[in-house]
């Protein structure tokens, strides 16, 4: 199947597609398949190898629906729903965990602040609710219980193989008609009339009726080509993992006090029985050095171990950094090109691509096929609009 998808690209110059994506990851590839099963004519260009190679292949699968910006919440209740059918919709073994999410805290300003939240969750449709201390160690019985006062917990949020889920996607989008063509950067963007008319790359042009900037960490750049000013920055994180052992938690666990050189931690067991894990830098690192540190591990080990001790010692087998693309409130951009008619951004996922992506790949769809759209699509662009003032911030990033 990959073989044919790259054919493509000779027999592509002389064809016109409905709409060109801009970036074969974790927002692309999901929209690709969406709009083939759609009927579409849609074509997915990316500068490297393969799909899934920017930051995809280094998020670490945590899905989940447990937000404080309600678009968020929206979106990912979809994406769970997609994901959590997928082996039995579609026969691909994706790892599908659903072990749930809890936010655990040791200080009384984050208690109330994720209490307030489980109001505005709760009226979204998101199954979570408030645990104590006696009651979080019923769920997650390894929890230091020292200064834990307790947390949320969603149970239907959950984890998968990002890596199985990426090509299984890929493979569907095939399956409905999508074509690839991969090693081409885009070098414009042709208009005509201030409307889209064209992607052109460094080897070859496609005619497109709607354009979708998908691109990522580059994103950007690429806007800068139709002369748009997308506020997306990328800032590195870096993860790692584990040998497998046997299974012994289930959801993941999101540590959100703030300590130094790290806002906050994650880490959930696999089906594999590995522990993946990943922290939040403070300050941030921007820019696109994607080598791995001598200062991370040390610095994660020393928080996930004091909050959970039955990690001290499991091996860790390997390390990567990735490119979280972030907007200045922490929640993406997403909607329609006020300057060029049939352009639609879908960018600046804050490093939460993989989670937002397959929801977000069928309100782009109807974006891109012009249909009447429900006053939840409306809140949810409303709330998403790259015009947006960016006063408010995303508590839970």
């Amino acid at each position: 199947m990959f073989s044919r998808a790259s054919r493509m690209g000779s027999m592509s110059e002389r064809r016109r597609y409905d709409v060109v994506i801009l970036g074969a990851g974790s927002v692309g590839v999901p929209t690709a398949m969406a709009m083939a099963r759609a009927g579409m004519r849609v074509l997915v260009i990316d500068r490297l190898a393969s799909p899934g190679q920017g930051s995809n292949k280094a998020a670490i699968g945590g899905v989940r629906a447990t937000h404080s910006d309600p678009a968020k919440i929206r979106l990912c209740l979809r994406s769970l729903e997609i994901l959590t059918t997928w082996e039995k919709t579609y026969g691909h073994n994706i790892e599908w965990n659903t072990g749930g999410y809890t936010f655990v805290t040791c200080r009384a300003d984050e208690e109330r602040i994720l209490k307030d939240l489980i109001k505005v969750q709760k009226g979204y449709g998101l199954n979570i609710d408030w645990y104590d201390l006696e009651d979080m160690l019923k769920i997650v019985p390894d929890l230091h219980p020292i200064g834990l006062i307790g947390g949320t917990y969603s149970p239907e949020d959950g984890n998968c193989s990002t890596l199985l889920a990426g090509h299984a996607f890929y493979q569907e989008a095939l399956e409905a008609g999508a074509e690839f063509v991969f090693n081409q950067r885009v070098t414009a963007i042709v208009t005509q009339g201030g409307k889209v008319a064209a992607v052109r790359t460094d080897r070859g042009e496609y005619g497109a009726d709607v354009v979708v900037n998908a691109a990522g960490a580059w994103a950007k750049e690429v806007g800068e080509l139709s002369g748009l000013e997308l506020a997306v920055d990328p800032d590195a994180h870096e993860a790692g993992i584990t040998e497998p052992v046997a299974p012994f938690f289930d959801p993941m666990v999101v540590d959100i006090r703030p300590a130094a050189g790290s806002q906050n931690y994650y880490f959930s067991q696999l089906r594999s029985g590995q522990v993946i894990f990943c922290i939040t830098p403070s300050p941030s690192l921007w820019g696109f050095d994607c080598r791995e540190t001598s200062v991370f591990l040390p610095m994660v080990a020393r928080r996930m171990v004091g909050l959970m001790p039955r990690l001290a010692n499991i091996r860790v087998r390997r390390m990567w950094r990735g490119l979280y693309p972030m907007t200045p409130d922490g929640s993406p951009l997403v909607g329609r090109a006020r300057e060029l008619d049939g352009y639609l951004i879908a960018v600046g996922m804050c490093g939460q691509g993989f989670m937002l992506g397959p929801g977000l790949g069928e309100l782009l769809t109807r974006l891109a096929a012009g249909e009447s759209l429900s006053d939840d699509d409306q809140e949810t662009l409303e709330i998403l609009s790259p015009y947006r003032s960016f006063d408010a911030r995303e508590v839970l990033k």
